[in-house]
């Protein structure tokens, strides 16, 4: 086990907070606005992970993620569909011949909390299952010890059994309880080898905020501008509206650039923004709402 030892980075919250209140303020409009709007929907990794979960509600999951082009014209396809590892193979079959990535959570999430021989064995079944992407959860409790070497050696053995596949590395940033924590587990994730840095499970509350989201972005730039590296952010849950999406898209503009406003570099966990976004687009170009009931729930 290596010994890890984070960088201190002490985060001014007054001063996030207040660049996330100017940078919220921007203004987007007309046809820049429908080019944020598809960005942000080409952004969306359509997500399901409840214990309700059934094969009928994956299946129709998936079938709305390859089908957003049958009633709207000229829309990208959403990024991913994430499901539980019991879920990978409907996923699959339902999605077969689309370019629509598959993602699967693992290491016991949400909680995180079983052995990491249990995890690797979650991690080893889902990659050979097929999934292009696996979203694990830190070892928020080992974190808050102080026991940052375990927590790095965790995700590097996790990334090391993904293969191909690509590791989010879910922080759960509601648990970390400051901006400061927020940061040193970004830059443990990174430097343990993480592609996407993500804020949560959606099952703790909250969840992705403004400040916590700002903090993961400039840890990102740094971990770039001291490794060349590019590693991917994953705000999720509570992002529901496509204002709030958009005002991300900004965020992340101004903060990393616009290299980053790709779906291989951000993405949004999400479930109900897609209907939000779609609603949008329709307002953009006719000028007329439509009823949410013309869109599918799941």
């Amino acid at each position: 086990m290596i010994n890890y030892y984070p960088r201190i980075y002490p985060i001014d919250q007054v001063g996030a907070e207040e660049r996330v209140s100017r940078l919220f303020s921007r203004s987007i409009k007309k046809e820049s606005k429908i080019r944020a709007l598809k960005l942000a929907l080409s952004m969306i990794d359509l997500t399901t992970l409840e214990g309700k979960d059934s094969l009928g509600k994956v299946r129709q999951l998936c079938y709305k993620a390859a089908h957003l082009h049958d009633q709207f014209s000229n829309l990208p396809q959403v990024a991913a569909v994430c499901v539980y590892p019991n879920m990978v193979d409907v996923a699959k079959k339902t999605l077969e011949g689309s370019s629509i990535k598959i993602a699967a959570v693992a290491t016991a999430f949400p909680s995180g909390m079983t052995t990491l021989e249990a995890k690797l064995n979650e991690v080893k079944s889902v990659v050979d299952a097929g999934v292009d992407e696996v979203d694990m959860v830190m070892s928020r409790g080992r974190f808050l010890q102080g026991d940052y070497s375990y927590v790095f050696d965790e995700v590097a053995k996790v990334k090391n059994t993904c293969g191909q596949a690509h590791l989010k590395v879910i922080l759960e940033t509601g648990e970390l309880v400051t901006l400061d924590n927020v940061r040193k587990a970004s830059d443990l994730a990174m430097d343990a080898g993480a592609d996407f840095i993500k804020t949560s499970t959606g099952k703790v509350k909250p969840a992705a905020t403004p400040p916590v989201v700002l903090v993961m972005l400039e840890a990102i730039r740094d971990f770039y501008k001291r490794t060349g590296k590019i590693v991917g952010m994953k705000p999720a849950g509570g992002i529901s509206t496509a204002k709030l999406a958009i005002q991300y898209l900004v965020m992340v503009r101004e903060t990393l650039g616009k290299e980053w406003l790709t779906p291989d570099r951000f993405r949004f966990g999400a479930s109900s923004l897609a209907n939000d976004i779609l609603m949008q687009i329709v307002k953009q170009s006719t000028g007329v709402y439509q009823s949410i009931n013309y869109f599918s729930i799941d």
